[in-house]
């Protein structure tokens, strides 16, 4: 057998066991306890079914659900991400500051995704070529760009809107059919990521590596450039993110890097079923642990706890998350012998 070929039969198997997987059950599991926090809340919750709140929760829900599909990209390739909040607030800030300063959408938005891609090659090269531990490289990096943008270009914490950057204003302002334009961002992503992992090599590719990378390599696939290339997508997924947010706020809070939305996101992957394991989940998996996380986030805020209270909730809601993932996707030989993340 050809090394193409082996190739081909090794993804093609990959494939297969993703939808042999038995991560539908803690899908409908996840859904079930979504649906039920919904309807206790809009019961015992004062407002928490209004059309305000609804609308306030569905915006948010959007931007979180956008970065939950990069670190999906990252994590089913047996990756972690955690510069993704500074990929939302640096190029899109960066953009807000180049535009308000007289210069034209082009040339800032050429700026703001050559950043974002520049910085998800180098994410990738270290990762891929250099064999560094992504959960290192990704933090070193995103503590890196995130104080660039504070250094060198924000002179305040948050990026203020310019009438000149109405033109790009519908990117998360206004509705379609009722539908608010951050919800339609986040399907619109959700069925591009979708249709990435589905029917393309690529797609393939991303599986093969996190269900057995050293096998993915003996098989002649370039797993190398496809981390690389990864990590690159997930970066500007971000930035579409971050500009979703900015356009719905019209401003960019930079320091949104130093809260906790990033431990929110990993929340929304592993609790919604995409195995830390790699080569296992997909965009429904972000989906539904999207919904959930969403509307525990609102529920708490409406009920008034404390900052440091929804931390400690949300610990548990992780711990308990990682627990779960750990015992519905066992560690078999192939996947200890490939590292931790």
């Amino acid at each position: 057998m050809s090394t193409e070929q082996s190739a081909q039969t090794f993804t093609m198997k990959a494939r297969e066991r993703v939808k042999s997987q038995k991560i539908w059950s803690q899908k409908s599991i996840v859904f079930g306890l979504f649906l039920l926090s919904f309807l206790l809340m809009s019961i015992f919750l004062p407002g928490f079914f209004s059309f305000s709140n609804v609308t306030t929760l569905v915006q948010s829900v959007s931007i979180l659900g956008i970065l939950g599909l990069a670190m999906g990209l990252i994590v089913i390739s047996r990756g972690v991400d955690l510069s993704l909040i500074a990929s939302l607030a640096v190029p899109p800030g960066i953009f807000l500051t180049l535009v308000a300063d007289g210069h034209s959408l082009a040339l800032a938005a050429v700026a703001a995704f050559g950043i974002a891609i520049l910085f998800g090659l180098v994410n990738g090269w270290l990762v891929a070529y250099a064999e560094v531990s992504p959960l290192f490289v990704t933090l070193a990096s995103g503590l890196f760009l995130s104080g660039a943008g504070q250094v060198f270009f924000f002179e305040y914490n948050t990026v203020r809107w310019d009438e000149r950057l109405d033109p790009i204003a519908w990117i998360g302002q206004g509705h379609v059919f009722g539908i608010p334009k951050s919800v339609i961002m986040f399907a619109a992503t959700s069925l591009m990521v979708a249709a990435l992992l589905r029917f393309t090599r690529f797609g393939a590719i991303v599986f093969a590596v996190g269900d057995n990378l050293g096998t993915a390599r003996a098989t002649g696939l370039p797993t190398r450039p496809v981390i690389v290339l990864n990590y690159m997508i997930a970066a500007l997924i971000g930035v579409l993110a971050g500009f979703v947010l900015a356009t719905s706020l019209e401003s960019m809070p930079t320091r949104i890097f130093n809260t906790t939305m990033i431990y929110d996101v990993i929340l929304v992957v592993v609790l919604g079923g995409i195995g830390l394991t790699g080569g296992r989940g997909g965009v429904s998996n972000v989906i539904i642990g999207t919904l959930l996380i969403g509307t525990l986030l609102n529920g708490m805020t409406i009920m008034d706890l404390s900052y440091a209270a929804q931390n400690m909730i949300k610990g548990l809601i992780l711990l308990f998350a990682v627990l779960a993932n750990s015992l519905a996707n066992p560690r078999d030989e192939q996947t200890t012998q490939q590292g931790d993340i």
